[in-house]
């Protein structure tokens, strides 16, 4: 009797002889070449601004016209109100009192008279009657501004925030040279470091 097969394939890899191997586990094909394999690219580059089109046109844009259409919010409302009370300037807009100091110059602190910094210094009211308040104390609040402005050094205006530190002292030292609340805010409209 021959013997079984099974038992020869045993035989012939010790031997290191090649096995056959069954028809179904053949090499899959080959990947296209060509234009082919730039399809998805291509397809990607000249849909992406079609859609990026169809994006602004049909989605944002519309709701941005609507939103600029929208019916006025609570602050619109107070505006109007103001309005109607006659609060309002020749422009349309709100008259807030103020004051300006324009080219105030001092020198910096710790630098030896080589330094200076030159500012204007628009200050907005809590009082109506700022005009007339700093108009009568003015020599007084030049002084208190100027010494404020040369107590900086180079470092402190260099800081990260210090013009917010720079306008809070300014507030303070106003209102309390007043003796009551007179300065809401104040602006350094300019501001040169030399």
């Amino acid at each position: 009797m021959p013997p079984p097969p099974k038992a020869e394939a045993p035989a012939a890899a010790a031997k290191n002889e090649p096995v056959a191997l069954p028809a179904a586990a053949a090499p899959a094909p080959a990947a296209p070449r060509g234009l082919m394999a730039w399809l998805p690219a291509i397809v990607t580059v000249l849909l992406a601004p079609v859609a990026t089109w169809a994006t602004v046109e049909f989605v944002l844009l519309p709701r941005l016209q609507k939103k600029i259409a929208a019916p006025p919010s609570a602050e619109a409302s107070a505006e109007s109100a103001a309005d109607a009370k006659g609060e309002k300037g020749k422009d349309g807009k709100k008259d807030v009192p103020s004051y300006e100091f324009q080219n105030q110059v001092v020198n910096l602190a710790g630098t030896m008279g080589t330094r200076f910094l030159k500012t204007n210094i628009y200050i907005a009211g809590a009082d109506p009657n700022i005009k007339a308040i700093f108009d009568g104390a003015k020599p007084k609040l030049i002084d208190i501004t100027q010494s404020v402005l040369s107590s900086l050094t180079l470092a402190d205006i260099e800081e990260p925030g210090s013009k917010n530190v720079i306008r809070a002292k300014l507030v303070e030292a106003y209102n309390q040279a007043l003796n009551k609340k007179v300065v809401a805010e104040v602006y350094l409209t300019d501001f040169v470091i030399q």
